[in-house]
């Protein structure tokens, strides 16, 4: 049975899709069987691996909404082997209001998913920005949560509140999900900010935070803009081998036998 793992924080530009498209990327560099799943409405994951969001006609909205198979969207990574993704579109946007009086609606995409965890090791879900319906159905279907923190003056701001969403979700829709770590991105090493953020994280959250800090890269700010993640774009950068740090940590963690 593969592992989903949820990449979540309802707070902006903290580095949640790039650390889907790059994890995502660096696990099936390492030969393990990947699914990167867009359930944000903005679609910058799907963008991100070449795939034109406009000209996608069935995406994660229409499993969830209209129960269509999950197995029938699956589009193979024109580029990594073992990446494939289940893409987004702006439809989503409006699968909150849709779904209001859909019995179990928090459950729509676990359900979806549920086919599909014994074809591949892991499943990475790219979340939106908010604590919506979307993101709680994100959360239900997980095992576990990413929680990219990026390393700047609001970095604790909001992140009290998405413990407690979680803690809402452990106790009432998914009491297996568990908090796969906290994630440290955009450091910058010449900045005292980043290293005092670092140092209060570690501090309050300690065994919660993974050994792998994300540095700001211009490599990965880069990449999306041609479609490919990091490791493509320059697989000597250090954004790509930080990410490729971090797919190893998570395998370690979670017993499986890396790649030879």
């Amino acid at each position: 049975m593969g592992k989903i793992i949820a990449v979540a924080n309802q707070k902006g530009g903290v580095g949640k899709t790039t650390t889907a498209i790059n994890l995502a990327a660096s696990l099936a560099a390492l030969e393990y069987k990947t699914l990167l799943v867009d359930a944000d409405p903005q679609a910058n994951a799907t963008s991100g691996l070449g795939f034109d969001p406009a000209s996608i006609t069935t995406s994660i909205y229409e499993c969830m909404v209209e129960d269509v198979t999950i197995q029938d969207i699956v589009l193979n990574s024109p580029n990594i082997e073992f990446l494939d993704l289940i893409p987004s579109h702006i439809d989503l946007v409006g699968a909150e209001v849709e779904m209001i009086n859909v019995p179990n609606r928090e459950e729509k995409m676990r359900e979806a998913l549920a086919p599909l965890k014994e074809v591949y090791d892991f499943i990475i879900i790219d979340c939106s920005p908010s604590l919506g319906l979307i993101t709680v159905n994100s959360l239900t279907a997980a095992d576990s949560v990413i929680i990219p923190v990026q390393c700047e003056y609001f970095a604790l701001e909001g992140l009290g509140k998405l413990l407690n969403t979680i803690k809402i979700i452990q106790s009432r829709l998914n009491t297996e999900l568990s908090i796969e770590g906290i994630l440290l991105t955009m450091y910058d090493v010449r900045l005292r900010l980043s290293n005092q953020v670092v140092e209060e994280v570690q501090t309050h959250f300690q065994q919660m935070v993974f050994d792998t800090i994300i540095p700001r890269n211009v490599k990965l700010s880069e990449s999306p803009s041609f479609g490919i993640p990091a490791l493509l774009h320059d697989a000597e950068s250090k954004g790509a081998m930080s990410y490729l740090n971090l797919a190893r940590e998570i395998a370690e963690k979670n017993s499986v036998a890396l790649a030879k």
